[in-house]
């Protein structure tokens, strides 16, 4: 676990029965619940039919997503290149690029046990942490390589990463303990740790080093455990965190992550 989430954290340069406790869950500080933008469908209209309306679409109303899909994460060219839309329709040709977006629609056709638990987990987040801005939720088909994308106010969600731990393709490329984070499950788990990250990166000068990296995630691993209220994350930092926070009960999550010292 802690060598899968190490990559994911390089990636990103992009509980354990504690007496702490959460403040009381309220919504008193945020009136509207998550919201989270299906994008993935009018990506998968065009992908699949070529409609361009649905591409007309992707360009008004979702264009700084459509940017990072196609800059940052296929990286198949600029998204002013002459002839992008075409290059892009022509990547997603590939069979199994054809079955995932069948694959993505069958399973996620309905999201609202997802959207519910990030409502839930990110009011609650807000409530320890007042001064975050809560993200803009969407969801996205990709290639099988990103999971969760922060950035500019945004958070998108890479369904492609999500299909279940026995899904073929991941079988044939991903190891065991990799494809047991690649379920449903672990959505809105992935959703806060990258949201932390961005929030509270390790210092410029300690990215090299495994050892405070892992720390630092195992932080980040402790918070999340406790904001959804499940074991998600097991390992010794996680378990050092949460020895930290029995023995320092006024600790707040901002000074946990924000400590270099722990």
């Amino acid at each position: 676990m802690q060598k899968v989430y190490g990559i994911l954290f390089l990636l990103m340069l992009l509980c354990v029965g504690c007496e702490w406790q959460l403040k009381p869950n309220s919504t008193d500080t945020v009136d509207a619940a998550v919201q989270v933008e299906r994008y993935d469908r009018i990506e998968t209209l065009y992908l699949s039919t070529g409609d361009p309306s649905a591409l007309q679409q992707m360009n008004t109303s979702y264009p700084m997503q459509t940017r990072m899909l196609i800059e940052d994460i296929l990286r198949i060219g600029k998204v002013n290149e002459p002839q992008i839309n075409s290059k892009f329709l022509h990547f997603f040709q590939d069979t199994t690029l054809q079955q995932l977006l069948v694959d993505v629609k069958q399973q996620y056709d309905n999201m609202d046990d997802v959207q519910e638990e990030l409502t839930s987990s990110f009011l609650r987040l807000k409530e320890e942490l007042p001064t975050i801005t809560i993200p803009r939720f969407y969801t996205q088909v990709g290639s099988f390589d990103q999971s969760i994308i922060v950035g500019m106010g945004m958070l998108g969600i890479s369904l492609d990463k999500y299909l279940g731990s026995d899904y073929p393709f991941y079988i044939d490329h991903y190891t065991e303990e990799q494809r047991r984070l690649m379920v449903r499950q672990m959505i809105v788990p992935d959703c806060l740790a990258f949201f932390l990250l961005s929030q509270f990166p390790l210092s410029p000068n300690l990215i090299g080093n495994t050892e405070e990296r892992d720390k630092h995630m195992g932080r980040i691993q402790w918070v999340v455990n406790e904001i959804v209220g499940r074991k998600v994350f097991a390992n010794d930092n996680v378990v050092a965190a949460d020895s930290y926070m029995k023995r320092h009960k006024q600790t707040g999550i901002d000074e946990l992550l924000s400590s270099k010292n722990i």
